[in-house]
């Protein structure tokens, strides 16, 4: 059986995640072709990584990447650092011969995601993107439905991601507020997912305008001390898509009463789909074919049961009709990656998309300075 050797590089929050994935993958996918090790990770401090390797598993930790990379034990790195890393962290990798599962934004600006395009040209390593939002079975399901026309002609959209951990004012700073770190605010941080959803149902866009806005212009650093803030709160984009259709995106930290407010409503000429993340067991579809008579004949929206309904051989483990959480999106996301590298083939979303939505992000914030709308 095929092995694959792992290195994980950070170890907040999301690398847990990606740890998680690798933990729980044979539960929920029996007879894979593969096994997996955790070999190295890697974290800025020593007690950190020491930590990781004592509590989740791992060969070795390690505090400089470079023993990841020059890990012969290792295949696959995973790059769960700040956004100022990724860019190179990516190159190591790739350079190194390793296959890349890496965070999203894939770097702080359209120029470092060059740079990597630059490296990835002829070489023949998987890479992927987590964008573990494509991932449930209802955003799976939208999918389908609308490659196989049950939309017809997409005519509009919206598209929210909305969080509220960034209103109290007294509340210190974490990396993704601190621009050296994180390279922008909320537009990196979850405009990353909304975007890719939508170029993932919708298709690539062709202009794009913008408007960001940082609530308070000092917060509190980690420290206590009062320090200036340049990475956005908000950001709300009218985006106009190349297949015509047009919408709205809205991702925001400062709105009140949401927890982690994922939303999407497509609307076509045929039929319609809406999606919200804090109800993720079903999709809501119209089908605008139906006839209306007698008194309203079968019109109306059905809520499919989507749940956790994965194709083979994703559906063992947990029952398809026990309700769906969040990290079950970033298993089925491991999974689909670790299919891709087994069969020696490129993954969706690749780095490659992953550039691409840096691109689309490049132009938003190009559209917010020029006050006007921007060609992509």
């Amino acid at each position: 059986m095929k092995e694959f050797g792992i290195g994980m590089i950070g170890f907040g929050f999301m690398g847990k995640a990606h740890t998680y994935g690798y933990k729980t993958l044979p539960l929920y996918y029996e007879d894979l072709p593969f096994r997996t090790r955790l070999v190295g990770v890697c974290t800025a401090h020593e007690d950190t990584a020491e930590k990781a390797k004592r509590l989740h598993g791992f060969e070795f930790a390690a505090t400089d990447p470079n023993d990841i990379f020059s890990c012969k034990d290792i295949d696959i790195v995973h790059i769960c650092t700040p956004n100022a890393y990724h860019k190179d962290a990516v190159i190591s990798a790739l350079k190194a011969g390793k296959h890349v599962y890496c965070e999203k934004p894939l770097t702080t600006s359209y120029a470092d995601a060059q740079e990597i395009l630059s490296v990835l040209k002829g070489i023949e390593l998987t890479t992927q993107m987590t964008f573990q939002n494509r991932f449930l079975p209802a955003v799976m399901r939208a999918h389908q439905l609308i490659d196989n026309g049950r939309l017809g002609r997409i005519l509009s959209f919206s598209a929210s991601y909305l969080h509220s951990g960034s209103i109290d004012p007294n509340k210190p700073i974490g990396w993704k507020q601190d621009s050296e770190f994180g390279g922008g605010g909320v537009l990196f941080d979850l405009g990353s997912h909304g975007l890719d959803l939508i170029y993932y149902l919708v298709g690539e866009y062709e202009s794009i305008i913008t408007s960001n806005r940082v609530l308070y212009p000092q917060r509190p650093g980690p420290d206590g001390k009062m320090i200036p803030i340049t990475a956005e709160d908000q950001s709300i984009m009218m985006v106009k898509m190349k297949n015509q259709s047009t919408g709205m995106i809205e991702v925001s930290k400062i709105a009140t009463g949401t927890n982690d407010e994922l939303e999407f409503a497509i609307y076509g000429d045929k039929g319609a789909v809406r999606f919200n993340l804090m109800d993720p067991n079903y999709l809501d579809f119209y089908d605008n074919t139906k006839l209306d008579k007698p008194i309203g004949g079968e019109k109306g929206f059905t809520r499919i049961e989507t749940v956790q309904r994965y194709p083979a051989p994703g559906g063992v483990f947990v029952s398809p009709k026990a309700a769906i959480g969040w990290i079950r999106g970033h298993v089925h996301s491991l999974y689909n990656f670790l299919q891709c590298v087994y069969d020696g083939r490129q993954a969706s979303p690749s780095i490659r998309d992953g550039a691409y939505i840096q691109y689309v992000m490049d132009k938003a914030y190009e559209s917010h300075e020029k006050s006007g709308w921007v060609t992509l």
